[in-house]
């Protein structure tokens, strides 16, 4: 992706933050503001965030070393003489600023955000299909890519911090992109990253059960998840899943000047959904909206991409695309990568590669699969290390749904797989479901799929469009879709032999923990 491009037009930080005070000045001038120090240049504005880990007051001399010459913080500090900003809340007023010296062009642009546990990162690609079926040149920023209108790039987190996310909606303005897709993490709103950013749109998904390895419970996960409500602009649109609880609760927290849209299958639905058909290559379906039927074909797989879709469509309605280009656009997008993703060689049976990692959105998946697959659903799946370690058990239970699960490993990190797949097995064995160990991802993979019969379908849930494996320290090339082709390639050049036939098998016994990272492929 080009260079971003910046704005070097001096602006008033006193225009931008009105109930700041100041130290040693009435105002700040500034065409800069950086939040790492060692970024600082002539005449930069510090930002003195406090991290979850490091405070930035401790790099002010080092941001002064590099040329910064006045400070964002929420305390004056005494022993520094260059003017400084006092605000409440230096994270919120640094994305404040950031905006504005990128020339605020959120504000300049159609933009959805979209926030909630899962279907973010769907949601987002069928609005952005369905705008350009409208020709409007739109960009995309979430968990696969960012793309400006023009260029794409691979993303580095689901929402980029402040200034990348700001000069990445500058760049879309100059490409005259004119609509704009976002998704928007909880770190993210909690970090007040997005707090520049002004929205026409506001989608809320389901909000279940993730990231309480950061959160400090469900209430404060669910409360950043809210925070979306207030980037909306005035006489915006706020779109919310009624059907889940955690995002119900949140349509009595709109505010008057924004339209409530209600969507799900639910009588307190504004828009509402009826499945006509689905089937393993996509679902048809009837939404009622606006005292209006249409009838909508999507190649998605699942009845959670017919959330997706109802989701897409009444955020693209609200902003007057016409029904005949929304159709087309719901059906122009055949596959979002790693979402429920088709992998075919040829194969006498299925295989699809998800992101799925929650057990809401797992045990989603295979309860679409299995709704059309007339033999077993076999899962492959795992849980991330040094994450929140509370979820593995459930992740077990979801894909207990399954007719037989294979526990492996996914991103362990610096901990121990055998430990995490053992949390996991906790939450499986009281099932009875059939289920198989084998930590080495790979090894799993070509063992689940040898395992399929011509009526079943295999899952491989967790990594989706990821395209390594994090061992320890290190980032080891590893793409589910790409491995599943390479097993069904040679499953196929042995097809002559005789296919190994699961046994039911009963819990392993994990070997003790040696508390060091097993390396693997």
């Amino acid at each position: 992706m080009p260079k971003p491009q910046t704005v070097r037009v001096p602006i008033s930080v006193r225009r931008i933050c009105p109930t700041a005070s100041f130290v040693g000045c009435a105002d700040l001038r500034i065409v800069d503001v950086q939040e790492q120090s060692q970024a600082c240049v002539m005449n930069s504005l510090f930002a003195a965030i406090s991290g979850t880990q490091v405070d930035g007051k401790r790099y002010i001399e080092e941001a002064m070393t590099h040329g910064a010459t006045s400070l964002l913080v929420e305390t004056p500090i005494p022993s520094v003489s260059i003017p400084q900003c006092i605000v409440p809340d230096v994270r919120n007023a640094y994305a404040q600023i950031c905006e504005a010296l990128a020339g605020s062009p959120s504000r300049r642009l159609k933009v959805v955000g979209v926030t909630g546990t899962n279907g973010k990162t769907t949601i987002t690609w069928l609005t952005r299909s369905i705008f350009q079926a409208a020709g409007h040149q739109t960009g995309l920023v979430g968990t696969i890519e960012y793309h400006d209108g023009q260029n794409a790039a691979p993303s580095d987190l689901t929402t980029p911090d402040s200034q990348s996310l700001s000069h990445l909606l500058a760049n879309m303005v100059a490409n005259r992109t004119t609509h704009a897709a976002i998704e928007f993490s909880s770190h993210a709103l909690h970090q007040s990253r997005v707090s520049g950013v002004q929205l026409d749109v506001a989608v809320v998904t389901p909000i279940t059960h993730d990231h309480l390895d950061y959160h400090a419970d469900p209430e404060c996960y669910r409360e950043s998840k809210a925070r979306i409500l207030q980037q909306c602009k005035s006489f915006s649109t706020a779109i919310i899943n009624v059907d889940n609880p955690g995002s119900a609760t949140l349509c009595d927290r709109v505010d008057d000047d924004i339209s409530l849209i209600r969507y799900g299958t639910s009588a307190a639905a504004d828009t509402r959904v009826t499945i006509l058909e689905e089937s393993l290559t996509g679902s048809r379906f009837e939404l009622q909206i606006q005292g209006e039927t249409i009838e909508i074909n999507t190649p998605l797989v699942g009845r959670h991409n017919i959330d997706n879709c109802v989701a897409a469509v009444t955020a693209c309605r609200s902003q007057n695309v016409s029904w005949d280009e929304i159709v087309r656009g719901i059906a122009a997008l055949d596959h979002v990568p790693g979402r429920l993703e088709r992998v075919e060689t040829g194969q006498s049976f299925h295989v699809f590669v998800d992101y799925a990692h929650t057990d809401d959105a797992l045990r989603r998946c295979i309860q679409s699969l299995k709704r059309h697959t007339t033999g077993r659903v076999i899962c492959v799946f795992g849980a991330g290390g040094d994450r929140d370690s509370s979820k593995r058990p459930k992740l077990g239970q979801a894909a207990s749904t399954a007719d037989l699960a294979v526990i492996t490993s996914d991103n362990p990190r610096s901990e121990d797989p055998h430990q995490i797949v053992g949390e996991i097995e906790f939450g499986l064995k009281p099932a009875g479901t059939k289920y198989h160990i084998e930590v080495d991802r790979q090894t799993a993979i070509r063992w689940a799929i040898a395992q399929a019969d011509s009526k079943d379908t295999v899952l491989i849930a967790g990594k989706g469009h990821e395209t390594v494996q994090i061992v320890g320290d290190e980032a080891i090339p590893f793409d589910d879709r790409h491995v599943a082709r390479e097993c069904l390639a040679g499953s196929m050049a042995h097809s002559a032999s005789p296919r190994q036939k699961h046994r039911t098998r009963t819990p392993m016994t994990l070997p003790q923990s040696t508390n060091q990272p097993t390396e693997f492929i």
